[in-house]
């Protein structure tokens, strides 16, 4: 082989899949639903509702949105909440009705809100109680009409679900005062939505599923476009690689990881709503101590995340003495899955820690090893079906075998592009159709890949993206700053943590002030974790500063 282009499968797993046994997600599900309508489909807080139900529920809301906010197909929903029941609810039902689902991270600042609301142009909004205060600043400068507001307990019964909003708002204090204009209950729009007549609608694979935001270089949060086909191709590659290992309509799989995420939304949602898997939605898997207790009450099969939560459970007493005879699969993706961890994982679950690589761009699954693999490779695995992976140098060329270049794929799964970004969507993709991802790749003489460096200088703490032309916006808009750098650093708990490097324009500016003006303006993922100050910085003779010196010193330093 003297170029790197290549269709590899894994033994087993067909090379092709059927794009075309399904023509929306909503079609898909619904014929899940009716399949395994007694299952239960989602856990969360104690509280589970079967196929049946959330077919019933998915579709009131579907109604609602059609009949009482009379919203046309094709009309942006946005959806602003964390690993609830509500969740799935409000999404089914949105795409069911024709719509594009538009998902919000809840920890958004509101500057990244707005951005995201008046990008996609979204016509309502579902969101958490607990985040209103955020949407309240800025929803006058967007185009949203219609706010749906839920509560942590909706879903939990009317007893419990009425305890837990009540300690949650006035006993934690966890909802900061807000004020929005005609917000609709969630549980109202659910009953005026079963009083209406849901309208089929046809949904075609070239529909418009997802606006799913993604950092940009430019530091602009930027919409890909992820079609139907784009998300059932995935689909339908994720469950050709699974099948194997799993029993269709009798899986528990865990789901710490935020749906709003693409990961999550393809890997732990749709994926196994197709085999009528049970799911175990955690709200919060930041306490550990709640998130093992949750896991002791469940007989969970399959398990899902990214390498710094499975390095924070490896940690914790209580997860250690689980059981784990009914776990058949443990995926780990978002970011790399780091050699001791996955060692361990092995050794206290007895199942290996498999590696997958995508983006959210290729909806995202596009490599992932083997499921029969015993021991941590190193590898982001083999392409999946219907696939192609290439290797390729600056200029476009494809490497030889062994040789490093940047990643670029193509398959069904890649999206159509970037939205109202003609020209980002132009930069990132190849004269031949293929995906450039910006990551530095070798491939072995077995198929296998391997991320070696990047190319862009994307942070990724907590398999999130964090652009380092963002971070230095906001620093550089501190009246006490002159220059800033901001660049990724090795850390142990989420992989990579956002170092930055300034020069003073007040001598007196202090890290604890950056860092404090930081966390007004992004989510804390985002947040540096530590401030160097210097009195230049290194610069190319063009003035651009350069950012690999800065991260190459800092790493030898450290």
């Amino acid at each position: 082989m003297d170029k790197i282009w290549l269709k590899s499968y894994q033994e087993g797993v067909p090379a092709e899949v059927d794009l075309n046994e399904f023509q929306s997600l909503g079609e898909m599900f619904e014929k899940s639903a009716a399949r395994y309508r007694d299952r239960v489909a989602y856990i969360n807080m104690g509280a589970q509702i079967s196929y049946g139900q959330l077919d019933k529920l998915s579709r009131d809301f579907a109604a609602y949105l059609q009949a009482d906010l009379k919203l046309a197909k094709g009309s942006r929903i946005a959806i602003m909440m964390p690993n609830v029941l509500q969740y799935p609810i409000c999404m089914l039902g949105a795409l069911r009705a024709g719509y594009t689902v538009v998902n919000c991270n809840p920890l958004y600042t509101p500057r990244e809100l707005e951005h995201q609301l008046k990008d996609s142009g979204a016509d309502a909004i579902v969101i958490l109680e607990n985040f209103a205060y955020t949407l309240e600043q800025v929803i006058g400068n967007t185009s949203v009409k219609h706010v749906v507001m839920a509560r942590l307990g909706d879903m939990l019964g009317f007893l419990k679900g009425g305890i837990v909003n009540f300690v949650v708002k006035y006993v934690k204090k966890m909802v900061p005062a807000w004020k929005l204009p005609n917000p609709i209950d969630f549980g109202k729009a659910l009953t005026a939505g079963a009083a209406s007549d849901f309208k089929q609608v046809r949904v075609r694979q070239e529909d418009l599923a997802y606006l799913q935001y993604t950092g940009g270089t430019t530091g602009v949060s930027k919409g890909a476009m992820l079609t139907h086909r784009n998300i059932l191709a995935n689909l339908a590659q994720a469950y050709a690689w699974i099948m194997p290992e799993v029993d269709e309509g009798a899986e528990l799989v865990v789901t710490a990881l935020p749906l709003y995420h693409i990961f999550a939304l393809t890997a732990n949602c749709f994926t196994f709503i197709r085999i009528g898997a049970s799911n175990l939605l955690i709200t919060n898997p930041r306490d550990i101590p709640a998130f093992t207790a949750e896991l002791a009450k469940y007989p969970f099969s399959v398990f899902i995340g990214v390498n710094t939560l499975f390095n924070s459970l490896l940690n914790n007493e209580a997860f250690l003495a689980l059981d784990f005879s009914r776990l058949k699969v443990s995926l780990g993706g978002g970011m790399a899955v780091q050699k001791a961890v996955a060692e361990k994982w092995k050794r206290v679950t007895g199942t290996p820690l498999i590696e997958a690589y995508g983006l959210t761009e290729t909806s995202p699954a596009a490599t992932i090893n083997p499921l029969n693999i015993s021991e941590y490779t190193g590898s982001i695995g083999l392409p999946i079906s219907s696939t192609e992976v290439a290797i390729r140098n600056d200029i476009g060329a494809d490497v030889p075998l062994g040789e490093r270049g940047e990643l670029c794929i193509r398959g069904p799964q890649v999206m159509s592009g970037y939205y109202n970004r003609p020209e980002e969507t132009a930069n990132i993709f190849t004269v031949d159709g293929f995906l450039r991802t910006g990551d530095i790749a070798v491939m072995d003489e077995k198929g296998y890949v391997r991320i070696v460096d990047r190319k862009k200088d994307m942070i990724l703490v907590s398999g999130f993206n964090v652009y380092p032309n963002e971070v230095e916006d906001i620093v550089a808009m501190h009246p006490g700053v002159l220059e800033v750098a901001s660049v990724g650093v090795p850390d142990g708990k989420s992989g990579e943590a956002v170092k930055i490097f300034v020069v003073k324009k007040d001598q007196k500016l202090t890290a604890a002030q950056l860092i404090t003006h930081c966390r007004e303006h992004l989510t804390g993922y985002k947040v540096p974790s530590q401030v160097e100050f210097r009195t230049a910085l290194p610069k190319t003779n063009v003035g651009k500063i350069l950012r690999r010196e800065l991260r190459d010193e800092a790493i030898n330093k450290d």
